[in-house]
């Protein structure tokens, strides 16, 4: 009952979490907002709709977002801050994570190609350039974790986590903003990318989707902000020490949870958008983060301190 009550946790917790974003940018703007639930029944109206679907697309465009959703969500297995929150665990799973979530963005992709638009075909590239940037950067974080712990699965590494002595809490100053800033550049949220824009040109996910309608956008959608929770789930197994009892944890959890979504939005209304060619230097950051995070660690275990 835990292990369901957990997997609908975190399909539910898109909903709120970019509910809260889209509130908090709405204050900062001095304006009310929508509701928290907004999103919810954005999918919902999605769902209820039809879809318009270019003649000159083969079943790549049809089966594209359906795929990328069902990678995310099998992704969504793996992630857990906690061994008795875990779904499935075995070593080496945080590679299959990223496989996964590489494999849905290549359907993705396919699929924005597939429509033979040159607009899409540039959100496509861009979203290529990009994924190759930050996927190395996340394999040395998870490198280092797996380092200093000893473990190559992500329940186990963030059980040990916070039972090292050494090293912990630069890993917790070093990797938060690391993943951070893969959240932003995987959920297309600001400075990197602007999720409300609508000039093609400076689009980077919104461009690959023009195509999609109804059902096929709602997948799109809620696969990308169930991405976003993903990657929160991997700060809040970072932070969140294994030893407290499970109800302090899920208070923790929640509370990490409305943090990431006030982060993401404080970020969007006070930091302005990144020229397009400057993003490489932003992401470069994360994989600067990730490379201290490595040396400072084996420095640590092979330094003598």
């Amino acid at each position: 009952m835990k292990l369901i009550a957990f997997i609908l946790l975190i399909l539910i917790t898109p909903f709120p979490f970019i509910g809260l974003i889209e509130r908090f940018k709405s204050m900062w703007m001095g304006r009310k907002g929508p509701k928290i639930s907004q999103p919810f029944w954005d999918i919902l109206r999605l769902f209820r709709k039809g879809e318009v679907i270019s003649s000159v697309t083969s079943f790549v465009f049809s089966v594209g977002a359906s795929v990328y959703l069902a990678s995310v969500i099998t992704a969504a297995l793996f992630v857990a801050p906690h061994p008795v929150w875990s779904v499935a665990s075995f070593p080496g799973d945080f590679i299959l994570f990223a496989y996964l979530l590489g494999f849905g963005r290549f359907f993705l992709i396919l699929s924005a190609m597939d429509t033979g638009s040159s607009f899409e075909g540039m959100g496509a590239s861009r979203e290529i350039t990009f994924a190759t940037l930050v996927e190395p950067a996340f394999f040395v974080l998870l490198g280092t974790l797996a380092l200093l712990t000893g473990q190559t699965s992500f329940s186990t590494i963030f059980a040990h986590l916070n039972t090292q002595p050494e090293g912990v809490l630069f890993i917790k100053i070093i990797g938060v903003p690391a993943l951070f800033l893969m959240l932003l550049v995987e959920g297309s949220r600001g400075p990197v990318d602007d999720p409300a824009t609508h000039l093609e040109l400076t689009m980077i996910h919104e461009v690959m989707v023009l195509d999609h309608s109804g059902p096929n956008l709602a997948f799109v959608l809620y696969g990308s902000w169930l991405k976003m929770i993903l990657i929160m789930q991997l700060i809040a197994g970072i932070l969140i020490p294994p030893a407290l009892p499970l109800e302090i944890q899920i208070a923790c959890w929640a509370g990490v949870m409305f943090l990431g979504s006030f982060t993401t939005a404080l970020v969007e209304s006070l930091v302005a958008r990144v020229r397009m060619s400057h993003n490489p230097q932003l992401i470069f950051g994360m994989t600067a983060l990730a490379l201290m995070a490595f040396a400072s660690i084996l420095y640590f275990i092979h330094g003598g301190v």
